[in-house]
Order: C-alpha cells, then structure tokens, then sequence
C-alpha cells in the first residue's frame, strides 16, 4: 500500500476516478479519509477537470439521494463541497425546520461561522453513515464564506435547514462526521426514525430517549 507521501497527485487520482460512468463509490464512516481534513483547493485541477468533477459529485448526491455531498466522500481530500435540496416537504415540516428549496450549487474552500445564539435541533443523516440518524443541535443561522467553482466569492448569510446543509458538508472538510456533534442518546436506526420519530420536532423523541434539546 502506498504512503500517503507516495500517493499521485491529486489530479492524477481524480482522472482515475471518474474513468467510471455514473455515481461514485461513497466512502463509509471507519476510511481515515474523513477524518483526515482537507486541502484548501488552490488550481490542483484545471478547469475542465473541476467541472468534471463537480458533476460527478452532483450525480453521486443525486443518485444517493442525498442534499448534500463533500469531495473527502469519494475519497478526494479536496476542500469542495456540493449541496442540493429540493424540499419537496409538507408544510408543517417546512415552517418547523425552516426547510426551503436550497438551489444546486458547488461550495469550494467554504468556512461558516454562527450568528447569533439560536440553536436548532432536529435529526440528521448522513451518506457515510448509511441506516441511521441522530438529533444535532447546530446554529440556526450562519456566515458563509468561501467561493464558487468559477472563483466568485462567498460571503452571505444562511438560515433554516440550508444552514444546516452547509455545516454538515462543511464539517466533513475539517474531518468531522454529524456523529460528532449529535446528542448520542437519540442515535436511531433509519426504521426507527420512519416509525417512531417522523414528527416535524424531535420533541418526542428527547423526552421518550431522554436527552436535552437547546
């Protein structure tokens, strides 16, 4: 096995993996990958590349079906991220969860930082965790800073559930998984939270699981 310090360039890697047609293998949760943190992405593919692999990783979200989905996933320590939600929610679950349509876009070399001190708690999943969920308590509204995949600046706010989109993916760039985050108590199978937790609030599940919501 190779050394990390003997491991081809970055670009050499990334031709490699999309020398296969459709989605790409999701790294799970135990791959040092996601734990290593990422590279801040400085021009290591040309532009042709990039969007090549920028759409990869919308098909990979896509097909999954996930909302969002970070480069250390598939395996590439690159500090770019993609999110995408559609919401396609009842009412109810949009006015509790502030989940509204968060349009494709491509996030590179993003950072957050809270605003305010309001904190929302709901369940969230993960690709690299398939099968459960869990409660994370998370700012309800951030700074987002970063670029696109043309080199155009970031910086605006972000509220309701695209903000939590945004830590999530985010996070995986510092090698940190919603694991790490998550009120253990409320860990649940993906059944579970179908059967037993599909409230608009995890409410419910705090008292009957016993742990504390902010």
């Amino acid at each position: 096995m190779a050394s990390p310090r003997s491991r081809p360039p970055l670009a050499e890697r990334v031709e490699e993996l999309l020398t296969t047609a459709g989605p790409l293998p999701i790294v799970a949760a135990g791959d040092p990958v996601l734990r290593a943190g990422t590279v801040r992405y400085d021009g290591q593919l040309d532009p042709a590349l990039l969007a090549r692999f920028v759409e990869a990783l919308r098909v990979t979200m896509r097909a999954a079906p996930g909302v969002g989905l970070a480069a250390p996933q598939v395996g590439v320590e690159l500090r770019i991220a993609v999110v995408e939600d559609p919401a396609p929610v009842p009412e109810e679950v949009r006015v509790a969860r502030g989940r509204v349509p968060l349009p494709f876009r491509v996030l590179v070399n993003p950072s957050y930082e809270p605003v305010g001190t309001v904190r929302a708690a709901f369940f969230e999943g993960c690709l690299s965790v398939p099968g459960w969920q869990a409660v994370v308590a998370r700012p309800a509204e951030v700074r987002l800073t970063g670029a696109d995949e043309h080199g155009r600046p970031l910086d605006e706010l972000v509220t309701g559930w695209p903000a939590r989109i945004v830590q999530h993916e985010t996070d995986h760039l510092d090698g940190t998984l919603y694991l790490d985050r998550a009120e253990t108590r409320s860990l649940s199978s993906q059944d579970a939270v179908v059967e037993r937790w599909s409230q608009p609030t995890p409410e419910r599940a705090a008292r009957e699981l016993g742990f504390d919501l902010p």
